[in-house]
C-alpha cells in the first residue's frame, strides 16, 4: 500500500470493483436449464406457457415414446404443430381435437433423441372428431368421455352379488362412495361397454341389475391393464376412487382403479 494516499482512497476503490461485480454477472456461470423427457408429465412443464384455446386438427405424423403419443397436427388454419399426450392409438390423416394444454419452448425428448422448438402438451383426452361413432381398436370402443360412455341399463341384467371380504353391489359402491374411498372393493357384474387403449388403460363398464338409469349409480366404470369383452361376467377387484376426473369429459364420481378381472 503506498503511504502517499489515504486509507479512504483505497475503500473507494475496492467499493468500486464490488459495486461493477454485482451489477454485470456472469451468465454463464448460470446455465439455462433444458426439460428432459419422462414417462411422467417432465418437471420443466411447469415453466410452460398455457395455451387456452382448444387444440384440433389433421394428423400429419405421429410416434409413440415414453409414455407419450407425439402427433404433429395441422390446424384449419394451416398452422403446423406437434402436440404430446398420453399414449393413446391414432392413425395419420384422423381428425384429432383436445381440451387444451402447455406449450414449451426447445423440449429434449431423450427417449426420441430429439429436440423440439415447440410442443404443446395436451390437457384432457384425445378425441377422434373424424369419425361419427366411436372409433374402434380390436372391436372396442376408444373414444368418448364418462357421458358419452353411459351405458343404458338393460333390464335382463341380474347379476348375483359378489361374496367375500369388501365384495360391494354396483348400487352399493355409489352409495357408500365416501366410505370406500381409496379402499379396496370386489364387485361382479356383466360387461356391456368396453372402451380399450385410452390413456394407456382398458375401460370397462359393468352392471349387475342394481341401481337405475336415472341416478346415475347403475353402471361402474373400472379402469385396468387387463382386458375383457362384452357380455362377459366378470369378478373385478381394484381401489375405489371417488369424484375423480381426468379432464377432456373423464369425469366419475365413483370408478375403480388398478382393477384385475377374473372372468
Amino acid at each position: 500500500m503506498d503511504k502517499n494516499f489515504p486509507l479512504s482512497f483505497y475503500c473507494v476503490i475496492a467499493l468500486s470493483f464490488t459495486t461493477t461485480a454485482l451489477a454485470s454477472p456472469d451468465k454463464s456461470a448460470a446455465p439455462a436449464v433444458v426439460p428432459s423427457h419422462t414417462a411422467t408429465a417432465p418437471a420443466a412443464e411447469k415453466a410452460a406457457q398455457p395455451t387456452a384455446s382448444p387444440l384440433a386438427g389433421k394428423v400429419l405424423e405421429t410416434m409413440d415414446s415414453g409414455g407419450y403419443t407425439y402427433l404433429y397436427l395441422e390446424k384449419k388454419n394451416g398452422e403446423k404443430v406437434w402436440v404430446a399426450a398420453l399414449a393413446t392409438p391414432v392413425k395419420v390423416g384422423s381428425q384429432v381435437s383436445f381440451k387444451g394444454g402447455n406449450e414449451m419452448l426447445n423440449f429434449e425428448s431423450k427417449s426420441l433423441k430429439r429436440t423440439f422448438d415447440k410442443i404443446i402438451f395436451a390437457e384432457g383426452a384425445m378425441t377422434d372428431t373424424s369419425a361419427k361413432d366411436a372409433t374402434t381398436y380390436k372391436g372396442k370402443s376408444t373414444t368418448g368421455g364418462s357421458k358419452a360412455a353411459a351405458a343404458g341399463k338393460d333390464g335382463k341384467i341380474s347379476v348375483s352379488k359378489a361374496t367375500g371380504v369388501n365384495a360391494y353391489t354396483v348400487e352399493e359402491i355409489f352409495s357408500n362412495s365416501t366410505k370406500l374411498n381409496k379402499k379396496k372393493v370386489v364387485v361382479k357384474g356383466k360387461v356391456v361397454k368396453v372402451s380399450a387403449r385410452i390413456m394407456g388403460l382398458n375401460w370397462i363398464h359393468i352392471q349387475d341389475g342394481t341401481g337405475n338409469q336415472a341416478k346415475k349409480n347403475h353402471n361402474l366404470v373400472c379402469t385396468s391393464k387387463e382386458i375383457a369383452d362384452v357380455d362377459d361376467v366378470v369378478t373385478i377387484s381394484g381401489i375405489l376412487a371417488k369424484d375423480k376426473d381426468f379432464g377432456g369429459g373423464y369425469k366419475y364420481t365413483a370408478i375403480v382403479e388398478e382393477s384385475t378381472i377374473q372372468k
